[in-house]
């Protein structure tokens, strides 16, 4: 599983022309699965995503996470992240998880952060075109591979 993670000042995605999420401070989170992902590996992620330490405190040290600031999370499900670009000039996608499986836990890390969490969570729209529109600040970003991180 992979998160991006980039720290903004505001995002939105539309699909359609309409805007169907939307946050201010906060985190914009793409997330890609592969198909030995699990429940347990999406909790770690989503755990090691509300307690990282990336928001200036008051002396501009990175010491706040997300729920310190009271920020929001945009989180929008992208296959892409599993880009396998060793071989030619056009991506390959086979380590993408099926689509049913990602869509599964795509929406179990949705309900975990909103639920058990309390962030407020905005979200895309699974297997849509959307359209993103974000300020990223710093810029800041991150990516947590769980191969790297469990």
């Amino acid at each position: 599983m992979k998160f991006l993670i980039q720290v903004v000042k505001n995002a939105s995605v539309d699909v359609d022309n309409k805007t169907i999420g939307q946050i201010d401070r906060g985190f914009l989170i793409f997330v890609g699965v592969c198909d030995s992902d699990t429940k347990e590996i999406a909790d770690k992620m989503i755990r090691k995503t509300v307690n990282l330490r990336i928001f200036e405190d008051e002396n501009g040290k990175t010491n706040l996470s997300i729920g310190d600031i009271g920020g929001s999370m945009l989180v929008i499900s992208q296959f892409t992240l599993y880009a396998d670009c060793k071989k030619g000039n056009r991506p390959s996608f086979i380590k993408a998880g099926d689509p049913k499986h990602a869509k599964e836990l795509y929406e179990y890390i949705l309900s975990e952060l909103k639920n058990s969490y309390g962030i407020n969570t905005q979200s895309g729209s699974f297997g849509a075109d959307m359209q993103v529109s974000l300020i990223n600040d710093g810029p800041f970003t991150v990516m947590l591979d769980s191969a790297e991180i469990l």
